[in-house]
């Protein structure tokens, strides 16, 4: 709608003098200053509009200008290992538990009152040293009464024997009578056998005053005394005094599963494994605090039946213990090499990421860039698992390093990963030279 000129008074485009020219005159002057008023504030819109285009386009040549100035962040740096297929045992580790290879039960074997205890607790003994001291006069006595008895029945054999000999020129001249004779000789056979008898109880005598001296069976550590001084001992039951037990070497008992053990077979026989070498009886200790003893054991002997109750086979290994540092009862874990993988490669436990999907590791290209790689894990030696398929000679596989990548698409610079508290590798170390003498030229 065009807008009507402004009607300014003094310039009559009506009649004054009628009421209807003064209505009309001032409708078409509202008209026109509402026109006026609308043309005004598109013009300042214009404007603003323009003026902020402007400035939008100042800000952002600006920012583009500082971002071509700024240096660019280098790559992130990642360790990796490098894949070398080879032959990698397989490792076992089970629960066991360690024992005693001897242990003998020291008891009192003659009844009286325990006068002395003759040894260090705690302490290493040897077989046949003294232990404690029981009373020992009864049994003395004993032996002194029994070696009177063996006296007399030696001195009635004497006499039983010469009245034969004097018999027997007798008889053979007729000068007594052939029953004189016969009881002469019977006379002096049970002479014979009392002297037999006296001896024994001599022996025994002698025994019992022995068993008053208690010694020790075994070599080995002995514990606490179990009874003290004063106590009487071995009266109507055979007391316990102590106990001995020889800890070089020890036992170490352990189990593993019945199915793993058939699967392992099974493996074998179908060529999938390779038997394991000569080493393979050899087996290695692992502590609570995840130390490896130091010292190898030998194995000993694979039980032949299963446990019903729990369904595992029962092991036993042989470990050296010269320093005494293992004790009995000690819980550990049992390193056992049972077969050999052809092909198989050891990666850290940190580079394989374990999901429901499956489980997958972090291969560097040549061009530095990452990628996820589906991986088939045979299980673990140590704390490397066994990956048996998924990877190629000389790849790098990630290690370290997953949270400085910020862009998945960027490259990254692939160092030689270096487990925690081994020296560092040589590109790292050059790289972290570098970065200092940088540093300091820039200061």
């Amino acid at each position: 709608m065009a807008c009507p000129p402004l009607l300014l008074d003094g310039t009559p485009s009506f009649s004054p003098a009628t009421p209807a020219a003064r209505s009309m005159r001032g409708r078409v002057n509202a008209q026109a200053a509402f026109c006026l008023t609308a043309k005004t504030l598109g013009v300042l819109a214009v404007c603003a509009l323009a003026a902020s285009f402007l400035t939008g386009c100042g800000e952002d040549k600006a920012k583009a200008a500082a971002t071509a100035g700024a240096p660019a962040m280098p790559p992130a740096q990642v360790g990796v290992v490098t894949v070398q297929p080879g032959n990698v045992p397989v490792m076992a580790e089970l629960p066991g538990r360690l024992e005693a290879s001897r242990v003998a039960q020291v008891r009192a074997r003659a009844a009286g009152i325990l006068q002395k205890r003759l040894f260090t607790e705690g302490a290493d003994v040897r077989e046949g040293q003294p232990l404690f001291q029981i009373d020992a006069a009864p049994y003395k006595a004993s032996l002194d009464s029994a070696q009177a008895a063996l006296a007399k029945a030696e001195a009635n054999l004497a006499q039983a024997s010469a009245l034969v000999d004097r018999y027997q020129p007798l008889q053979a001249a007729k000068a007594i009578s052939p029953q004189d004779y016969l009881n002469a000789q019977v006379a002096q056979r049970q002479a014979q056998a009392d002297v037999a008898s006296a001896k024994a109880a001599v022996a025994t005598a002698r025994l019992n005053l022995g068993y008053a001296s208690v010694t020790s069976p075994i070599s080995g550590r002995i514990g606490r005394a179990l009874v003290t001084e004063g106590a009487l001992v071995g009266q109507g039951e055979v007391t316990q005094l102590a106990v001995v037990q020889q800890i070089n070497p020890l036992y170490v008992n352990f189990t593993q599963s019945a199915n793993e053990v058939m699967r392992l077979r099974q493996a074998l026989s179908a060529g999938k494994l390779q038997a394991a070498g000569a080493g393979a009886a050899s087996v290695k200790v692992v502590l609570d605090d995840g130390s490896e003893y130091p010292v190898a054991g030998k194995l000993l002997f694979t039980d032949l039946s299963v446990d019903s109750t729990s369904g595992q086979v029962t092991l036993r290994a042989e470990l050296p213990n010269a320093k005494g540092l293992l004790l009995p009862g000690m819980y550990v874990r049992v390193r056992l090499e049972q077969a050999q993988v052809g092909g198989g490669v050891l990666l850290p436990q940190q580079a394989v990421t374990r999901t429901a999907q499956g489980d997958f590791v972090s291969v560097v290209g040549a061009d530095g860039m990452v990628s996820k790689r589906p991986v088939k894990l045979g299980g673990a030696t140590g704390t490397n698992w066994v990956v048996l398929d998924g990877l190629k000679a000389g790849e790098q596989v990630m290690v370290d390093g997953f949270q400085k990548i910020m862009n998945p698409k960027a490259p990254v610079k692939a160092v030689p990963w270096s487990p925690m508290g081994a020296a560092p590798a040589p590109a790292a170390a050059s790289a972290a030279a570098s970065a200092a003498s940088s540093a300091s030229a820039a200061n």
